[in-house]
């Protein structure tokens, strides 16, 4: 018998809000990611959904996101009882996945994982498809229609277990593209953005700007920004590169 293949799972959270622990999560949601014999990756198994108790109520702003109400959770276990068992389908599991996986990574501590390594899909997408107009888990949806997605199992949006589906997607052809090593690497990076975001200059590629310009980014408060600055800056010094990685740039 074939022994079971490794796989990504892909999780997305629902919460009261955005840091622990004034917030707590109120939803889980995976869908997996495996390698076939093939050597490609695909979609694998059925997913699936918990709702969870996050110990303190739901409050307006985010059910009206979401639409978990307080009555739905009330009898829902509380996290620490149900996130090991669905972050960690040992001993098959090669890494976590998530869309802007920060946010899951506040609430899915390396106790609870057990250290598992992540892909942020939202800083991978920036570099595999910086030509796409944003890079929400949705607007990459409908802008790539990745082959084969079911659109009602994609639905409603801003629930756990849809937006995981739909995230998987997105993951499925990343390591069909350059594999699993170059999209941790990118993860555990800042968010290089393809394009400035802010101020006069909005909207440009960073190849595009003055270099007065890029030098007013280089002390942005923002990670994301200051490392774009920076990525560019390298660039036109003749060190990096901003924007798409080709499978060139990789194998090299």
């Amino acid at each position: 018998m074939a022994p079971p293949p490794q796989l990504i799972r892909v999780v997305d959270l629902e919460t009261t809000g955005p840091a622990p622990p004034a917030h707590g999560v109120c939803e889980i949601g995976w869908q997996d990611v495996a390698l076939g014999a093939d050597g490609r990756w695909a979609l694998h198994g059925e997913g699936g959904s918990r709702l969870v108790n996050p110990g303190r109520s739901i409050p307006p702003l985010t059910q009206a996101i979401h639409h978990i109400l307080d009555e739905q959770v009330a009898d829902a276990p509380f996290w620490h009882d149900v996130a090991r068992q669905a972050l960690d389908p040992w001993p098959r599991r090669v890494a976590l996945a998530a869309h802007r996986a920060t946010a899951e990574l506040e609430f899915c501590t390396p106790a609870l994982t057990r250290n598992a390594d992540w892909i942020c899909t939202w800083k991978c997408a920036m570099r595999l498809w910086p030509e796409c107009p944003s890079f929400s888990n949705q607007m990459l949806r409908y802008w790539r229609k990745p082959e084969g997605i079911d659109h009602e199992r994609g639905l409603p949006a801003h629930r756990a277990f849809p937006d995981a589906y739909v995230t998987a997607f997105h993951l499925r052809d990343m390591l069909n593209e350059v594999g699993v090593a170059q999209l941790i690497e990118w993860s555990n990076q800042p968010g290089l953005l393809p394009r400035v975001r802010q101020g006069p200059d909005r909207g440009k590629d960073w190849r595009e700007i003055e270099d007065e310009s890029l030098e007013r980014f280089l002390g942005d408060r923002d990670i994301d920004v200051r490392f774009s600055a920076e990525t560019e800056l390298a660039r036109r010094r003749g060190g990096g590169a901003v924007g798409r990685t080709t499978l060139q740039d990789v194998v090299l």
